[in-house]
């Protein structure tokens, strides 16, 4: 008698027949040992599914969508990101960055400041930058978005490399930072965002690109070791780089207001990330980022400063939040 029932069963799963599909279900409601022992019970589901679905394919094709929804919503240790939105309620569209992270640029900077180099170590950081600006101006000459990109992806290494110290040697001292490496982690931050921006405005050709892996390898290796041997020489050198930076952005508002370059609209990230309005233009994102490098100037020719008095950067408060 087993036998027989197993064999109706098997039966049943080889035909597969709507005709069939009450009996079946009957099967297994009133024999669900057998079932399980043969291994059928889930594939009798299965096929129960694909029967009052009125369609097997389209019912498979379904269910594999929502398995992956599910697989990318839900996670095994429960980890998920809580539903953001902005201010007039719509999805908050970024993982990059969050709202709390955005800020407005304070304008009203001073651009033209300069420290005006006086001890030996100042001349050669601003000596060391001149001779890097040369180059960059053979090769970019007044292409200022392909400049800009480039100039991005140097000026977003200094931060990160001194927030990485910084917390390595607090690790092994035993002692806290006074803010530092968080300040410099965000300057990094700010950067890279910087970078993300230009990239949304200027499309990089494969040479630009693959010039910027060589810059970025050479830049990193070459500024770790300098931050190791004398950090206050490099702070200085990030300062006056963060000069240049004011420079070529200041001539790239210029280029926009003559003409030369295309005043087009800004980009959705650059929006959100400076509170810009809807119609912002180029020139406002370039007006947000040259203000962001002048904070930039400031923080790390203090940070020079203090240390050409004999201090360590620890004993001064860090200007966090100040982009």
């Amino acid at each position: 008698m087993e036998f027989v029932r197993t064999t109706v069963i098997r039966g049943l799963l080889n035909g597969g027949r709507a005709g069939n599909r009450y009996i079946w279900t009957a099967v297994a409601r009133r024999q669900p040992e057998v079932m399980e022992r043969n291994g059928m019970s889930s594939a009798v589901m299965q096929w129960r599914r694909m029967l009052s679905s009125g369609g097997g394919a389209e019912a498979q094709v379904k269910e594999k969508k929502e398995e992956k929804k599910d697989m990318v919503m839900s996670s095994y240790w429960g980890i998920s990101r809580p539903k953001i939105t902005k201010e007039d309620g719509t999805e908050w569209p970024w993982n990059c960055f969050m709202p709390w992270e955005t800020y407005q640029t304070d304008l009203s900077i001073d651009l033209k400041k300069h420290h005006v180099p006086r001890t030996f170590l100042d001349k050669f950081a601003y000596r060391t930058v001149k001779i890097l600006r040369v180059p960059t101006d053979i090769f970019f000459q007044r292409r200022y978005g392909c400049r800009a990109m480039m100039l991005e992806t140097v000026a977003a290494v200094p931060g990160m490399v001194g927030g990485m110290l910084l917390h390595l040697k607090s690790l092994r001292k035993l002692q806290q930072s006074g803010g530092w490496i968080k300040a410099l982690l965000e300057e990094a931050e700010n950067e890279r965002m910087h970078l993300m921006t230009m990239v949304e405005l200027v499309q990089p050709k494969w040479y630009e690109r693959l010039l910027v892996l060589t810059v970025q390898g050479v830049f990193f290796n070459s500024f770790f070791v300098l931050y190791v041997l004398s950090p206050k020489l490099a702070h200085r050198i990030v300062g006056y780089l963060e000069e240049e930076a004011i420079h070529s952005y200041t001539e790239f508002l210029k280029d926009i207001d003559s003409g030369a370059i295309e005043n087009v609209p800004a980009p959705a990230i650059a929006i959100d990330y400076w509170r810009l309005p809807k119609d912002a233009t180029l020139k406002d994102v370039i007006t947000v980022i040259r203000a962001d490098e002048a904070h930039h100037r400031d923080v790390n020719h203090f940070a020079s400063d203090i240390q050409v008095q004999g201090k360590e950067l620890r004993e001064a408060p860090a200007p966090l939040g100040y982009h």
